[in-house]
């Protein structure tokens, strides 16, 4: 049997180690034997196996001519691996080796073809035992570095194999419990893996869809509490990172399944049905959202039924829903907006759509531009024919709404008595409203005065507004999912056991306030032209996360959702160069100034500078060298990838 190890590797020294160093590592792998059950037959094979390579090693001719062949082979390219030929004798003993240098993957392949026909041991002999027990061992590990490495359907399916490996030989329970608990756990982390995948990619995206619905059913809905391995906080922060992945589509269909068991699936049902419509100027899904929200019967909905019967035209209902839910606190930010009340809902409609309803879809981007809808033939095509007998107004009323809509001039006269379109006796800035339909109204005002005569006095908000529904949400029942917008999953290192899921604390939502600089970042990043601050969040993120990796921890945020393949590459690359001197870094970074030097739909290029500080650390975590201390000057450069903001490259700048 063939091992894909080279002497060196095996012994667990490098290249350069001395001979007295090579003989101290050899005793102490001997006197340091694994003890998880191994019979005695295996590991006396496994030190013979230790001194034999020590023995080549320690001779300084062999050791040259060995050292010669493998750098003949590493120039050849990666087709060409160093390999060591082990008896059969000794076939399990090398397979230890294998596990304990670090190859857990290997050793796992090779032991389960091991224990199939023809190669398979006799049934109930000791090699079958230690094949099955070194099998479950090396596929945990396996499992372990596919997930620090982020693949997370590779160590699920690396599970699944050795789980039926095992059941198949009836053999260690308790490795299989540890599997399956393993697999158990992994099960956030391979929804958000299938789902993040491209569209493109059907069967991993279903796959996905249906792990992400046994999830929500064991915990027993949304607002569930069956899932003793997520709590809520946990579930919610998880639910957040999952919709982000999520079609507008998809999340129609998931929401409207779970929604006769969950207010707060009925709610987003609600709000995906708004986006969908709006986005795509199909008002029949607006009315589908506006019932739904109407048939839960839920307190605190009036300010969301407002903005969803104002998209439809109702604009009566609007302001007297609006009038009756909205807090005093709400009421106060829309009269700071402006004066007139269809001027306040509008605002209040357009923050709405642009900070809950638009955010948060995969396939869907779309600015949450009233004059645009409403200029739309089909939006203006149902207003029409679903035209309710709403706009029967007092003459002061219509006199003001015509003002607020750019429909004519404010005027204490009232309509004249015609009935015709213009009162003939009257000058022609007054206006017939009862003959005149709203959806005409609209028209004639666009005709007249040009699409953008009464958006444009709508005053655009100072700064957006921090979740005004979210406290309506609250108030209604469903903050399970509104005050989850806020939160983002944290991955967390992973091991053997349960992979708990850390997340920042939910704090209750507060009123509207500019935020300060710099913000948090939002991850994924997809506002269409993000603001400095925005950028130098995303930018601090990603060097607080290349510092997690760099110190040998996991990071906190997903690194897909900061950097392009190309970078994330490279930080691999880097920590993996460190692994093999058994080093970590110790990093902190202060960004001090960020300066936009470029900017258009696709890229963002900016000049930072930054505060360094590293220090590095051997495997005893013990400093190496002395801390370096530096102020940098970089160009980093930004680019738009399917909506999502990503750092792109970076250098010194001039």
């Amino acid at each position: 049997m063939e091992l894909p190890i080279d002497h060196f590797r095996l012994l667990g020294v490098n290249p350069t180690t001395d001979l007295q160093g090579l003989l101290r590592t050899l005793q102490q792998r001997i006197d340091r034997a694994p003890d998880q059950g191994f019979t005695q037959e295996t590991l006396l094979a496994r030190e013979e196996l230790l001194r034999a390579s020590a023995d080549l090693l320690s001779e300084s001719s062999r050791r040259e001519a060995y050292e010669s062949d493998l750098t003949a082979m590493a120039g050849t390219g990666p087709t060409l691996m160093p390999a060591l030929d082990v008896p059969t004798s000794k076939q399990v003993g090398g397979l230890l080796l294998l596990l304990e240098a670090g190859q857990a993957f290997e050793c796992f392949e090779i032991a389960c073809r091991a224990l199939k026909p023809p190669q398979s041991p006799s049934l109930g002999s000791t090699r079958e035992a230690d094949l099955a027990l070194l099998a479950g061992l090396a596929c945990l590990a396996a499992a372990v570095d596919l997930h620090q490495q982020r693949r997370y359907e590779a160590a699920a399916q690396t599970l699944q194999k050795g789980q039926q490996l095992l059941q198949r030989m009836g053999q260690l329970p308790a490795i299989r419990q540890q599997l399956s608990d393993e697999l158990d756990g992994l099960r956030p982390y391979r929804v958000l893996d299938l789902l993040s995948r491209n569209l493109t990619a059907q069967a991993e995206r279903a796959e996905g869809l249906i792990l992400l619905e046994e999830l929500v059913a064991r915990r027993g809905g949304l607002e569930g509490f069956g899932d003793p391995s997520m709590g809520p906080e946990e579930f919610q922060a998880f639910f957040k990172q999952i919709r982000a992945f999520l079609t507008v589509q998809e999340q129609v269909d998931l929401f409207s399944r779970w929604a006769g068991a969950s207010a707060a699936a009925d709610f987003l049902a609600s709000t995906a049905l708004t986006a969908s419509g709006f986005a795509q100027r199909k008002p029949e899904r607006i009315a589908a959202a506006l019932e739904r929200l109407e048939a839960s019967g839920q307190e605190g909905m009036q300010p969301l039924l407002a903005c969803l019967q104002l998209l439809l035209g109702q604009v009566e209902q609007a302001h007297r829903a609006f009038e009756q839910g909205a807090t005093p606190e709400l009421k106060r930010w829309a009269e700071q907006q402006s004066n007139d009340s269809l001027a306040q809902l509008c605002a209040y409609c357009r923050n709405w759509l642009a900070c809950d309803v638009l955010p948060g879809y995969r396939d869907l981007e779309a600015d949450p531009d009233l004059e645009a809808y409403f200029a739309d033939r089909d939006v203006q095509a149902y207003v029409e024919q679903h035209d309710h007998p709403i706009e029967r107004l007092p003459a002061t009323a219509e006199s003001t709404l015509a003002w607020d809509m750019g429909l004519a001039p404010l005027s204490s006269a009232s309509a004249g008595p015609s009935g015709g379109l213009l009162d003939e006796e009257d000058d022609d800035d007054h206006w017939d409203w009862d003959a005149m339909p709203w959806l005409e109204r609209l028209r004639e005002a666009w005709d007249i005065h040009g699409p953008a005569s009464w958006t444009d006095r709508i005053p655009q908000l100072q700064w957006p507004s921090n979740r005004t529904t979210t406290g309506v949400a609250v108030a209604a029942g469903v903050a399970l999912l509104a005050i989850a917008s806020f939160v983002r999953l944290r991955s967390p290192a992973p091991g053997p056991g349960r992979i708990p899921i850390a997340v920042q604390p939910v704090a209750p939502p507060p009123l509207p306030v500019k935020p300060p600089l710099p913000v948090k970042p939002s991850l994924p990043l997809q506002e269409v032209a993000p603001s400095e601050a925005q950028v130098q969040a995303l930018l601090q993120a990603w060097l607080e996360a290349k510092a997690a990796i760099l110190s040998g921890k996991d990071s906190l945020v997903p690194l897909e959702l900061l950097a392009r393949p190309s970078q994330l590459d490279l930080l691999a690359s880097n920590r993996n160069a460190d692994r093999t001197r058994g080093e970590t870094q110790t990093i902190s970074t202060e960004i001090t100034n960020l300066e936009i030097n470029e900017r258009d739909a696709k890229r963002i290029a900016a000049t930072v500078v930054l505060n360094y500080t590293e220090q590095r650390l051997n495997a005893k975590g013990d400093p190496q060298g002395e801390t370096i201390k530096k102020e940098l000057r970089n160009r980093y450069v930004f680019g738009r990838d399917g909506g999502n903001w990503l750092l792109a490259s970076f250098q010194k700048a001039p």
